[in-house]
Parts: C-alpha cells; sequence; structure tokens
C-alpha cells in the first residue's frame, strides 16, 4: 500500500473496520515516513463476472457502468441519493447466486424490479433505453403495465 502523499510503501493500520453492506474492510494508516494519515478500503478479489449481452458477445460486469445507468434514469429525481443502495442490492444479489456470467436480459430485469420500488418515472426512462422503444406508443404501453 503506498502513501498517496509521497509514495513511501510503508505504513501501518491505525484502526481497522468493517464496512456495513459491502462486504468491504475500512482501513486508517499511517505513512511511516511522511506521519500523514489516510483510509483504504479493501475487499475480497471476486471472480469476474461475465455479462451475456443480446448478441452472445460476453462482457465483463462494471460496477460503473450499472451506476452510470442508474444514474441516468434517477437524474433529477428525488431517489437519485439511493443509488448506492441499489447497487450493493443488485451486487448483493449477483454475489448470492454465485454465477460467472448472466444474461444482459436478467440484470436488466433486477434494474427495473429496483428501480419500479424507488421511482416510476426512472423506471420508465431505464426501461426505455433497456427495451428500446421505438415511439410514445411503447410509453404508453409500459406506464400502463407499471
Amino acid at each position: 500500500m503506498k502513501c498517496p502523499f509521497c509514495q513511501s510503501s510503508l505504513s501501518k493500520v491505525i484502526d481497522k473496520r468493517s464496512v456495513f453492506g459491502r462486504g468491504e474492510i475500512r482501513r486508517r494508516r499511517e505513512c511511516l515516513k511522511c506521519a500523514k494519515r489516510f483510509t483504504t478500503y479493501e475487499s475480497l478479489a471476486d471472480v469476474m463476472l461475465l455479462v451475456i449481452k443480446k448478441d452472445g458477445r460476453r462482457e465483463p460486469f462494471l460496477r460503473e457502468k450499472l451506476e452510470a445507468g442508474l444514474t441516468k434514469a434517477l437524474e433529477k429525481r428525488p431517489g437519485i441519493d439511493r443509488v448506492p443502495k441499489l447497487l450493493d442490492r443488485i451486487e448483493g444479489r449477483l454475489r448470492a447466486k454465485k454465477l460467472q456470467e448472466i444474461p444482459s436480459q436478467t440484470l436488466g430485469k433486477w434494474v427495473l424490479a429496483e428501480l419500479k420500488k424507488v421511482d416510476g418515472v426512472a423506471y420508465l426512462r431505464f426501461a426505455s433505453v433497456y427495451r428500446t422503444f421505438s415511439d410514445a406508443k411503447d410509453f404508453k404501453k409500459e406506464m400502463e403495465a407499471l
């Protein structure tokens, strides 16, 4: 672990705590060279999860990509502050299943289910991209089903 201030690899752990619900460990460290303190978050390296796209391609699951989609759906909506919790729930579900591959359709359904609980407008925004709405009739049909 390198100090972000002086780049020294010599540090000592001052405090260690579990991060509730995330499976991470928070460590407060002190650099032995410059005496400045910094925090690190550590987690177990997961087996790489692959997402199977509609065309059959496989891509690594990226939390950042899912976060961007949720943030876009909840943009300027009251539930925007819930994005980290939604991400944790979806990732927790993935870990619980212990899958190595997941179809993008399944992942999309999970996201829609979570958004449906939070905000109807965000649900429709995400559904319009996920289900590739072509016109206003698609929105109307989805709103009726909602």
